[in-house]
């Protein structure tokens, strides 16, 4: 079956049977390795991307689901053809907010959507918002850090 999609502002035709996650088809497929597999169960978050400006968990949700819609993955997060990344991502690197590395897909994804969705939460928004999501080596101060200052800067766009 041929699903379409847009995927980081490309149109895609995919051969792909719709209940296929939606991950593999963006790693597997598109070569877009953003998003990674974690825990396969929508408990971790390292496979969030955007699917119409909404953050979703790519590991459970099927191909078809996003089918006729817009994904964005972490590398298309950033402005396009300027070499800017996007406010989270420039806090999180500003803030060195990473150990190994692995999760921060899933943080940058997950605080982008939220602050496009509210500019200016409080702890208690931060704390639901980012509800969810894990770090194994112990980033989670300097990650914390890093999205409030990408809200601190006022400039978060889709």
């Amino acid at each position: 079956m041929s699903l379409k999609m847009n995927v980081n502002g490309q149109p895609q035709q995919l051969a792909v049977a719709p209940d296929t996650p939606l991950l593999y088809v963006l790693r597997n497929d598109l070569h877009l390795t953003g998003p990674r597999f974690g825990c396969g169960l929508a408990q971790c978050g390292a496979c969030t991307v955007h699917i119409d400006g909404q953050a979703a968990r790519s590991c459970v949700t099927p191909a078809g689901a996003a089918a006729g819609r817009s994904v964005t993955t972490l590398e298309g997060l950033a402005e396009a053809g300027t070499g800017r990344l996007h406010p989270v991502q420039q806090a999180f690197v500003d803030e060195q907010a990473a150990q190994c590395g692995y999760c921060i897909n899933g943080w940058i994804m997950t605080a982008a959507a939220l602050l496009e969705q509210n500019p200016n939460p409080t702890d208690a928004e931060w704390r639901d918002g980012l509800a969810g999501l894990k770090c194994r080596c112990g980033s989670h101060m300097s990650i914390l850090r890093a999205v409030k200052r990408a809200a601190r800067a006022g400039q978060v766009q889709a």
